[in-house]
């Protein structure tokens, strides 16, 4: 498979047609035209070969080549260079899988390169595309564009773990919990906070973006990244709502561990003490004195029998009225 997914070059907000690498820095030439590329794990050779046509910084190049980027915004005199972490939700699995996106952007082209299981852009080429208007506002728009992507898929990852937060509340408060709830609560701590960690440095990144002294970005696109900038902010409230969630949820776990703890414990203090009744009398007719008065008692027998019966039933109607048992 190619590492090369689209190569297209735009004139006017329209498709022109299919650009050849090497024949990129020819399109360049033309002023009314920007180029467009998407890339999926490259290599060295091929990243080599565009840092060529489009005159791209080495130290980003190096990062492209690398990935495992955090996410930021770099800039390389003229262009961007962005770093974005895709997320996903695994329909087989239910899990979460963690991509790059690393985005070239100049006065006259747009480089995304894809690393890992992140979803590919075919859908946000053909909503630009089908909107000539915009796209023809030049590489900001496709920015946007992509940026906007990459963040709205983190809304169904939200949810999936609202759901799960869900069914963890209904084992925790269903008396259902065990230590299998309590690594469930924290494995989805970490996986919040890994989305936390690709989801908020987009906060800084669009607050840069709408600045007047980003040039690259035209005037009439800089209100749509404000767009990208409310959704990220909601994603962070989410987040963090769902963090305290986590925290009370695995908190109210452990306290009605504890709690059932202390009702099994409550309730063997309450049979040690019925049995001890019992336990002392039998014990007090074992001893072996020679001269003990009910020894020779016809009615000795039933008499004890009845007051160990008694005093076991009176302290089992007690603790059981208690709650003891």
């Amino acid at each position: 498979m190619s590492a090369v997914v689209n190569s297209v070059a735009y004139a006017g907000g329209r498709r022109v047609g299919e650009v050849a690498i090497a024949d990129i820095s020819e399109v360049l030439k033309l002023s009314d035209r920007f180029v467009w590329i998407g890339l999926h794990e490259p290599d060295a050779s091929l990243l080599a070969e565009v840092q060529g046509e489009f005159g791209l910084h080495d130290l980003a190049i190096e990062d492209a080549a690398r990935a495992h980027q955090r996410p930021k915004l770099e800039r390389y005199g003229e262009s961007l260079f962005v770093v974005l972490r895709t997320a996903h939700l695994d329909r087989e699995s239910g899990g979460i899988d963690f991509g790059e996106t690393h985005l070239f952007v100049g006065p006259a082209y747009v480089v995304s390169v894809r690393h890992g299981p992140s979803l590919p852009y075919v859908e946000v080429r053909s909503r630009c595309e089908a909107s000539p208007p915009l796209l023809a506002r030049g590489p900001g728009f496709v920015l946007y564009s992509l940026m906007d992507f990459v963040v709205d898929q983190y809304f169904p990852v939200l949810d999936a773990f609202e759901d799960k937060l869900e069914a963890l509340e209904g084992e925790i408060f269903g008396k259902s919990f065990d230590r299998a709830t309590t690594e469930r609560i924290y494995q989805l701590k970490r996986d919040l906070l890994e989305v936390k960690r690709a989801i908020a440095p987009l906060v800084d990144m669009c607050n840069r973006l709408v600045r007047t002294d980003m040039t690259l970005i035209p005037e009439d696109v800089r209100p749509y990244f404000r767009d990208v900038y409310d959704h990220v902010i909601r994603i962070n409230e989410m987040i963090d709502t769902l963090r305290e969630l986590l925290t009370t949820a695995l908190e109210a776990n452990l306290s009605l561990i504890s709690v059932s703890q202390n009702e099994a414990m409550k309730r063997l203090a309450g049979w040690a003490a019925i049995f001890a009744v019992p336990t002392m009398i039998a014990g007090v007719y074992g001893m072996n004195f020679k001269f003990m008065p009910e020894l020779e008692w016809h009615l000795g027998y039933p008499l004890v029998m009845g007051l160990m019966l008694g005093a076991c039933g009176f302290l089992y109607y007690k603790f059981k009225r208690s709650g003891w048992l």
